[in-house]
């Protein structure tokens, strides 16, 4: 493929491991059909307690094998990379380079997905389909203080961008998902600081943005994560992006993709984050 040919990749995708819906494979064998440049598999990590989502403990090797096998099966057809999103919770989840340092990893997605009040016990869950778990973290946790609550969500989101590294942060304002302008709006001044002193961190660590669809495709979202204003700043500061779908499923391999690189393209950005050899370039959007 020539570098500067239409692409259409994802790397962050979830199979039956974690909270996917099919084996490896079939993600291969669309990934084919559609024509990808590549793909890449991103289980969400262990956890030291159960969840509908996380990959288990026993079963990481046996991920690693399988994605590692289908490389090699299909070297001369499709590139495919080994990720992991790996969840951030600080004093409760794993340190990301013991993760990598255990496996063998092509890049990492940092997330987070749970959020711990610093005064009581229990986790807020801001993701995962159901507003009323989401409403009731809120209430029981943070007692209804919502700039407590998304601060603290933020504040995570900058220790793992500074102490961690991903390669790749993770739908970064997915907090946004489950308030769809019920308890603040994006242009509060707080929260406006909030993301301009994560942007600040990105840009200060070298990670890329993920550009996630799937709060699109999957009408939980009237917008990207991030948002197009939060892109807008992004792309002044010139901060490398690349686009995911967020699959569960081999349909949503490429789901809202080539909407989003139109978006992408009136924003004023000029190219997108793949890996080619084992490394990451910029391609051009058009």
């Amino acid at each position: 493929m020539k570098d500067d040919s239409p692409i259409r990749f994802n790397y962050h995708t979830h199979t039956r491991f974690c909270d996917g819906r099919s084996e490896p494979e079939q993600y291969v064998q669309e990934a084919l059909r559609l024509g990808m440049h590549s793909l890449g598999f991103s289980a969400h990590s262990p956890l030291p307690f159960d969840t509908p989502f996380a990959i288990r403990w026993n079963e990481v090797e046996e991920y690693c094998h399988t994605i590692l096998e289908l490389k090699q099966k299909y070297a001369d057809r499709l590139p495919i990379y080994l990720s992991l999103e790996i969840d951030y919770i600080p004093g409760i989840s794993e340190n990301f380079d013991q993760l990598r340092n255990a496996h063998p990893l092509d890049y990492t997605i940092g997330s987070v997905h749970l959020v711990r009040p610093g005064d009581r016990e229990g986790l807020w869950f801001i993701d995962g389909p159901m507003a009323e778990i989401y409403d009731s973290g809120l209430q029981e946790l943070f007692d209804g203080d919502i700039q407590k609550a998304v601060s603290t969500y933020y504040r995570y989101l900058n220790q793992m961008i500074t102490g961690q590294r991903p390669t790749i942060i993770g739908h970064m304002d997915k907090i946004k998902m489950h308030n769809r302008g019920r308890h603040f709006t994006e242009d509060e001044h707080w929260y406006i600081q909030l993301v301009e002193e994560t942007l600040d961190n990105i840009q200060a660590s070298a990670g890329i943005v993920e550009v996630n669809t799937r709060g699109v495709y999957k009408k939980r979202s009237d917008d990207l994560y991030p948002g197009r204003w939060v892109l807008q700043r992004i792309q002044q500061r010139h901060i490398p992006v690349t686009i995911s779908t967020d699959a569960h499923r081999p349909e949503e391999l490429t789901a809202y993709f080539d909407e989003t690189v139109k978006i992408l393209a009136e924003i004023g950005f000029r190219s997108v984050m793949y890996i080619k050899d084992g490394k990451w370039k910029e391609h051009p959007l058009c």
